[in-house]
């Protein structure tokens, strides 16, 4: 049950945590991973107001002194561009669409049985909006899972796909260009310090050379570089991805790389610091492509592409490798491949999301009610020609921030299974990437800063008092 003010939240803290000048200290370990870290984040989600705003600060205070604190990934990356990271492995960049709680505690609890570092959360820019997440909630949810399953250690929380819509970037520039610039300025105040610029879409293939077609995207991607180097907390660089093909599109190319990196370090002033990775197309598409019964169709990534273009990123630009995007549909025999073709990075989101709505014990009746919702409030996105399966599949994420609440909701039974059924995936996913072990390589490059709030980061008016000798 959600607290209805801070007092009840406070109630349910006493004897386990306290707070007094500004301090917080665990008193009891153990009950803290049990139900109040439930409760917490529970409220931390769904509690109003000040009651929201407390939960929140305790979480992110706790992580701190845990040592779950938000990283960037940028030394491991840059690491791995001079090669002295190792290789034959690739970082699942995991988007948690729903039931983000449990979906986190199924990552950490595979994390955990293989020694796993390198690995990073993430949400894309169209995500926050149709889950309903906004990145200070989904920060603190993925550190109050963290603390559920006992994981210790940097945390990768990454804006995925901070990307530039092109119709409205065409009909209101600055409006668009400032949209992306606030939520950059949310994400980092809320402990994303890992952030992918995506201004791909504006790349213009009817231009007669390459650096033509790319000169908007470097351009705009070095002009948010800059926005992010400025706010970054002491200590921190925020490791910044880019993005030369849009997935879906045509394959990247060598070419294409070059000139997209030569534009960008040109446009970027001198003693910035630059990219960390850059993301390329190689033959998938965000969700799969869908065929009229509403399975999926086999597609073939371009490995070769992967791997050539990977080679180029690291040995002339310094980087940790190039990134694939669209890849959690993709057949289990191919995820592998990622890893020995040393693939940087590999984002996966909507074989997740599919887990829990195909689930046997998912309720029917509440599926029906959302796909429902889909068909009534999205018909507009019914295309010519698509059947009902397609359109379904196409388009019921967008009934996950409208039905969020109901989805935490489920019987525990319920969620259990469901959050073992995707600890299998996350565990079969981490083995295919081969990242088991990798917690040793990120403690040897990767230093998490200390970084405490205050409640009036969260709004909150006046000094926090949570004392162990709090009255009933």
């Amino acid at each position: 049950m959600v607290a209805q003010n801070p007092a009840e939240l406070k109630k349910y803290l006493k004897g386990v945590v306290s707070l007094e000048g500004g301090q917080v200290k665990v008193l009891d370990e153990a009950a803290l991973q049990g139900s109040v870290v439930d409760r917490l984040v529970l409220d931390a989600v769904f509690a109003a107001g000040e009651t929201q705003a407390v939960a929140r600060y305790v979480l992110w205070e706790l992580g701190q002194v845990l040592g779950i604190r938000p990283a960037s990934i940028n030394d491991l990356y840059l690491a791995r561009g001079r090669g002295e990271a190792g290789q034959g492995w690739t970082v699942p960049a995991m988007n948690l669409r729903v039931l983000a709680y449990d979906m986190a505690r199924a990552v950490f609890r595979a994390a955990l049985a293989r020694g796993v570092g390198a690995m990073i959360f993430e949400i894309a820019r169209s995500e926050i909006g149709y889950t309903a997440q906004r990145p200070a909630e989904y920060a603190t949810v993925l550190i109050g899972a963290a603390i559920r399953e006992g994981f210790r250690g940097p945390l990768f929380i990454q804006g995925d796909h901070f990307q530039v819509s092109a119709s409205k970037y065409t009909s209101a520039r600055e409006a668009e260009l400032q949209a992306v610039e606030d939520l950059i300025r949310e994400a980092i105040a809320a402990g994303f310090f890992n952030i992918d610029i995506d201004t791909s879409t504006l790349v213009d293939l009817s231009y007669p050379t390459v650096p033509e077609q790319q000169r908007i995207n470097f351009e705009l991607c070095a002009r948010y570089t800059e926005i992010i180097r400025s706010l970054e907390p002491a200590g921190v660089t925020v490791s910044v991805g880019g993005e030369i093909g849009e997935v879906g599109k045509k394959n990247s190319t060598a070419e294409e790389v070059r000139a997209f990196m030569d534009g960008y370090y040109a446009s970027l002033p001198q003693g910035v610091t630059g990219l960390s990775k850059l993301s390329i197309q190689t033959g998938t598409s965000h969700g799969g492509v869908v065929l009229p019964d509403g399975s999926l169709a086999q597609v073939k990534i371009d490995f070769d592409t992967l791997q050539r273009l990977g080679c180029v990123a690291r040995e002339e630009y310094g980087m940790g490798g190039v990134v694939q995007h669209g890849a959690s549909t993709l057949p289990p025999e191919a995820f592998h491949t990622f890893a020995q073709v040393d693939a940087c990075e590999v984002h996966l989101a909507t074989g997740f999301q599919n887990i829990v709505y195909d689930h046997d014990l998912f309720p029917d009746s509440l599926r029906q009610a959302m796909y429902t919702h889909i068909k009534e409030a999205h018909a507009g996105q019914w295309k010519e020609g698509q059947t009902e399966e397609q359109f379904i599949y196409k388009e019921r994420k967008r009934a996950l921030g409208p039905f969020k609440e109901q989805m935490w909701g489920l019987p525990d039974d319920v969620r259990v299974q469901i959050g073992q059924s995707l600890e299998e995936q996350f565990g079969f996913l981490f083995d295919q990437l081969n990242v088991g072990g990798t917690a040793d390589v990120v403690a040897a490059h990767v230093k998490p800063v200390e970084l405490h709030k205050t409640p009036s980061d969260f709004g909150l008016a006046g000094d926090l008092e949570i004392s162990d000798d709090l009255a009933d």
